[in-house]
C-alpha cells in the first residue's frame, strides 16, 4: 500500500526546527520554431539523482518533445565539485539556454548566484528557503523554483524501531556543508526526543572520508544515513560495514535501500523528477513564472525493504512487516 502523507507539512516542521522562518501541451513547436535547449547540472551521480534526471526527460518525451529535433538536454556533472558546478552555471548562462535544471542543492545554489535572466528549476533539494533559493515555498520571488524531495524523517526512526524495538541509539553519517543534510540532522533529533532515541553523528566532507566517518560512530544499534549526495555517493562503505559488524542500515531513499540498506520511508526520485518537468513544459509553453510558482513536493511516500541486506545484517523480518512493504528488493 502506498502511505500518503503531507511534504509539504513536513517542510513547515523543518522550518520549525531551524527556527526558519501537471500541464503539457500537445503542441511544443508552438513553444519555438527553434529547438529547445535545456541545461542540465547534476551534483554527482548516484541512483536519486539519475532517477530525478530521466524523470524530468520523461515528462517532455509524453508531452511529445522529441530528443534532437524539438528539445536538446545538454548533461553536466560537477563530480561533487562546487567549483565545477559554478562552472556549469556560468556556462549555461553565456550558452543562454532556455532554461536550467539544477539536481541537488550545491548545482541549485551554483544556478542561482549565476543566472539571473533564465528560468532555473531545481529538484532533490530538501529545504530551498534555508539553502537561500527562494524567499518562500508558496512564493518563491524570482527567475527559480522547484521541487523538494524533504522526507518524513521522523516516521523513518520509527521504521527503525519497528524493525528494531531494542534499539536505543542511532549514527548519522552526514556531510558537514550540505544545508539539506544540517536540516535532516535536526528533523531527526527532535524526533528522537519523542522516540526516546540517542542520535550520534559523524560528518564528512566528501564521499573518501565516508568509512572513516562510519567507523568513529563506535557502538550504535543503528545507521541511518539521511539524502546526502557525498554519503550516498560513498554508500558502499557503509554497507560494508555494517554487514561486517552486524549494525543494521537504513537509508531515506529507495536508492539507498535498493543498493543494500534495509528499509525506508522514501520518495519515488524518478516521479519527482517527473513533477519537475511538468513545472519546467508550464514555463515553456504557457508563460508562467518561476517567481510565482511554489515549490512542489510529492504526496506519496513508498515503504521499501530489502530482505537479503536485513539478513547480511542479522536482522529478522516479521512476516508481517514484509507484507506491508509497497516494493521488495529482491
Amino acid at each position: 500500500m502506498k502511505h500518503t502523507t503531507s511534504l509539504s507539512a513536513l517542510a513547515l516542521v523543518a522550518a520549525s526546527a531551524f527556527a526558519l522562518s501537471g500541464c503539457a501541451a500537445s503542441d511544443p513547436a508552438s513553444v519555438s520554431d527553434e529547438m529547445i535547449t535545456i541545461g542540465i547540472s547534476q551534483i554527482v551521480q548516484h541512483q536519486a539523482l539519475d532517477d530525478a534526471r530521466e524523470g524530468f526527460k520523461k515528462a517532455f518525451a509524453d508531452a511529445g518533445y522529441v530528443e534532437g529535433t524539438d528539445i536538446n538536454f545538454d548533461e553536466q556533472n560537477a563530480q561533487g565539485e562546487q567549483a565545477t558546478a559554478s562552472t556549469i552555471a556560468a556556462k549555461f548562462a553565456a550558452d543562454k539556454v532556455d532554461l536550467v535544471l539544477a539536481i541537488a542543492t550545491p548545482t541549485a545554489q551554483a544556478a542561482a548566484q549565476t543566472i539571473i535572466d533564465i528560468p532555473v528549476l531545481f529538484t532533490a533539494v530538501t529545504e530551498p528557503k534555508e539553502a537561500g533559493l527562494v524567499e518562500s515555498w508558496e512564493k518563491p520571488g524570482s527567475n527559480i523554483t522547484g521541487t523538494s524531495d524533504l522526507n518524513p524523517v521522523k516516521e523513518q526512526l520509527e521504521l527503525i524501531q519497528e524493525i528494531l524495538p531494542d534499539a536505543k541509539s542511532v549514527g548519522i553519517i552526514y556531510s558537514s556543508g550540505e544545508v539539506n543534510s544540517d536540516v535532516q540532522v535536526e528533523l531527526a533529533k527532535e524526533a528522537a526526543k519523542d522516540l526516546g532515541l540517542t542520535i550520534k553523528e559523524a560528518t564528512v566532507t566528501n564521499s573518501s572520508e565516508v568509512a572513516q566517518a562510519t567507523e568513529s560512530l563506535g557502538n550504535v544499534d543503528a545507521i541511518y544515513i539521511p539524502t546526502d549526495n557525498r554519503v550516498t555517493e560513498g554508500l558502499e562503505a557503509v554497507i560494508q560495514y555494517s554487514e561486517a559488524n552486524q549494525v543494521p542500515l537504513f537509508g531515506a531513499e529507495n536508492g539507498q535501500v535498493e543498493r543494500g540498506a534495509i528499509a525506508t520511508y522514501g520518495i519515488n526520485y524518478t516521479d519527482l523528477g517527473y513533477q519537475t518537468g511538468q513545472m519546467a513544459i508550464r514555463i515553456l509553453e504557457d508563460g508562467e513564472n518561476p517567481a510565482d510558482m511554489p515549490v512542489e513536493t510529492l504526496d506519496t511516500i513508498e515503504f521499501i525493504l530489502n530482505p537479503a541486506a536485513a539478513q547480511r545484517m542479522g536482522v529478522t523480518l516479521s512476516e508481517e512487516l514484509v507484507a506491508k512493504a509497497d516494493r521488495i528488493i529482491e
